[in-house]
């Protein structure tokens, strides 16, 4: 399949299949729970969090109350969760959403997007504006304590982040660049330095937007018009593909009892009603086996 991607040529091909027709607007945020063996992921603009079992397919919706950019597990049970305000902790069981840190400016004109939990136990996200106004977001990170700190100023479409085997490197996509950033990590302190561009997505290829990294430190990325998601060494080579059958894929996480298979959320934004005819299961979750395993997620310790 080519649908514009730009030269994949001598990297593997592999094929996503569909896993729930969730006809989301906004699927994000992939994080698999090995206690209770399930994906949680969000729709962003419809303002809910799915719960997905993955033997059947069987998908629980649980509304928020505003749009919900990503979750993360939390040592204490629950979720914590990057929403429209800001920071907040949430309990799927009573469908209570507390808010721990407002970051909203006097506006309104600010919402959260992707985020994830680090080594050490804290929660990174970034916000962005609703109508996409470069410069207008910060990557913030949340503490244990929940002390807020902003670390990335002037940032444009905040998107995917996750760690290095090892744990010394801090991966990071600022969609708008169309690139794949690292940092210096120090998982003590959660400090973060010596910024660099590790992958430049290539002309045509898409615009980067979730991410993971699996147990070989390789780098997932689900590329945003880009029709699928990409493996890339930590020196930015490209490795292989997964061919997803939507335009707009978001994100991705490794989970599965086993951990080798990769969830990829997918979205219809900006779509008009009743899809696209190309993309009938825009918005649903695909699941493949890429023939790697990724890695348990973090738990927030706050």
């Amino acid at each position: 399949m080519n649908r514009g991607i730009g030269s994949t040529s001598g990297v593997d091909v592999l094929a996503a299949e569909l896993l729930v027709d969730a006809r989301s607007t906004l699927g994000e945020g992939p994080v698999w729970d090995d206690v209770e063996r399930r994906l949680w992921w969000v729709d962003i603009l419809e303002g809910v969090v799915h719960r997905t079992d993955v033997d059947t397919g069987d998908d629980e919706i649980f509304p928020v109350g505003q749009f919900v950019g990503a979750v993360g597990l939390r040592q204490a049970g629950g979720l914590v969760a990057a929403v429209r305000d800001g920071f907040a902790t949430f309990d799927p069981r009573r469908g209570r959403l507390d808010l721990v840190a407002d970051l909203q400016n006097e506006a309104r004109t600010l919402r959260m997007n992707d985020g994830k939990v680090d080594p050490g136990g804290r929660f990174w996200a970034g916000m962005m504006a609703v109508d996409h106004r470069p410069g207008a977001g910060t990557l913030y990170r949340l503490d244990a304590d929940l002390t807020v700190t902003p670390m990335v100023p002037g940032t444009s479409i905040s998107n995917g982040l996750d760690w290095s085997p090892d744990r010394t490197t801090m991966y990071y996509i600022d969609s708008t660049p169309r690139r794949v950033d690292r940092f210096a990590y120090d998982v003590t302190t959660g400090a973060i330095a010596e910024r660099a561009t590790v992958i430049a997505i290539r002309e045509g290829g898409g615009w980067p937007d979730g991410m993971t990294v699996d147990a070989d430190g390789f780098l997932w990325v689900a590329l945003w018009d880009g029709w699928g998601v990409e493996r890339y060494a930590p020196d930015g080579r490209l490795d292989r593909r997964v061919e997803v059958p939507a335009a707009q894929a978001s994100s991705c996480a490794f989970g599965g009892p086993d951990l080798d298979l990769l969830f990829i959320t997918t979205a219809q934004e900006g779509y008009p009603p009743g899809g696209m005819p190309d993309q009938p299961h825009a918005g649903g979750l695909f699941v493949c086996r890429p023939g790697v395993r990724g890695r348990s997620p973090f738990r927030f310790a706050g």
